[in-house]
């Protein structure tokens, strides 16, 4: 039996609403900006405590509107190293400049010291990823930070739907929120984004920025640098049909997690991320660090060839500093992010994870590990 990375779940009577839906919006020929997307945008702003929900293409959209409503246009954002190309790619494409900031080794996160050092004269926005739905207890001091000197905090939500800090949701720390609805995320909707804040006006420019910039949904008067950012009422259908899942498929997530930590806390070599006191992880990733020096490729290898367990998706392998196409905003070594992207892995977690595929991937990884690192 293949116990895969990650596993889309649709179950019988979800797949029975969205078909339901999808009908519903090819009968009456409303396929954007229609009821589908406000129901989404509703429930996914109800489910995170949010006032205000803006439901785009994707999770990169959510994030660049975010940033061209915070103005980042010719000025400098903070990002962590260790985040996914697009959260940098974001930044570009709203025509700001990237600055790359170190993270926490046992949060994957950016601290108040590591953002304090990156920032310029010229900063205006810090951009806080929550890796893994883990969302790091500095980001009140981020916060404050952002605040005194007049800096705009976006959170990267893409990986933290259902996640909590001390009672607060992810998406509601800072200015605005940008989540994913990738397939593989907690909740998906097939390809979408959401922007979440309790800011109206936020809410309305968003809302201008994801129809071509247009003033008005009837009237061709642009008046931002929009793009076609909507998202089809098909996804929304399905987005608003699986959101209703999340607390459910979080539960369920943080029983297999608890069960690996549990069993991982015997094997020395294995180093877990653990939640941060007060917070309340989706477990989009379990995270957890090999020994320095390790050999990652290998690890993984045996892991798969010999127990059927694959360990792909890394959070992430190269460092954004590190990458081709951004080497151009490097300004030196980032050695916490570098180390930690090289040294982990990600075991598998799914919403509907059975607990003869946790012992898989238990007795595989600490086989391996017990094998490799003694």
């Amino acid at each position: 039996m293949t116990v895969p990375a990650a596993r889309i779940v649709f179950d019988v009577e979800d797949r029975a609403a969205v078909a339901a839906a999808v009908a519903e919006s090819l009968a009456t020929g409303a396929l954007t900006l229609g009821p589908h997307t406000e129901r989404f945008e509703t429930a996914f702003a109800a489910a995170h405590r949010a006032q205000h929900a803006v439901a785009v293409a994707t999770g990169t959209a959510a994030l660049e509107i975010a940033l061209r409503v915070a103005g980042v246009a010719n000025r400098d954002v903070v990002v962590p190293a260790n985040t996914f190309y697009a959260t940098a790619a974001a930044v570009v494409h709203a025509g700001g400049r990237p600055v790359f900031a170190d993270v926490d080794a046992a949060t994957f996160a950016l601290t108040a010291a590591s953002v304090e050092a990156a920032l310029t004269p010229s900063t205006k926005a810090v951009v806080l990823v929550h890796i893994g739905g883990l969302i790091t207890p500095e980001v009140h001091a981020i916060k404050a930070l952002c605040d005194r000197r007049g800096v705009a905090l976006i959170e990267d939500a893409a990986h933290a739907h259902g996640c909590s800090l001390d009672g607060r949701m992810a998406g509601t720390f800072g200015l605005a929120g940008a989540f994913s609805f990738y397939p593989t995320k907690v909740t998906t909707s097939g390809e979408g984004g959401m922007i979440l804040t309790a800011s109206p006006e936020v809410r309305e420019e968003a809302r201008i920025y994801r129809d071509q910039g247009k003033g008005a949904f009837t009237a061709n008067h642009h008046v931002r640098d929009g793009a076609s950012w909507r998202i089809s009422e098909l996804n929304a259908a399905a987005g608003a049909v699986h959101v209703q899942r999340l607390g459910e498929f979080v539960q369920h997530r943080r029983g297999v997690a608890a069960r690996y930590t549990d069993a991982l806390a015997s094997v020395d070599a294995l180093t877990p991320l653990t939640e941060p006191p007060g917070c309340v992880s989706n477990f989009y990733k379990y995270i957890v660090l090999l020994p320095e020096g390790a050999d990652r490729a290998r690890f993984k290898s045996e892991v798969a060839d010999r127990f059927d367990v694959r360990l792909s998706g890394e959070v992430y392998d190269l460092p954004l500093h590190q990458q081709p196409v951004l080497k151009k905003y490097a300004n030196g070594a980032l050695p916490v992010a570098e180390d930690v992207c090289a040294r982990h892995v990600c075991l598998p977690v799914h919403s509907d994870m059975r607990d003869d595929e946790v012992e898989q991937v238990l007795t595989a990884v600490t086989t391996v590990s017990h094998e490799m690192f003694g």
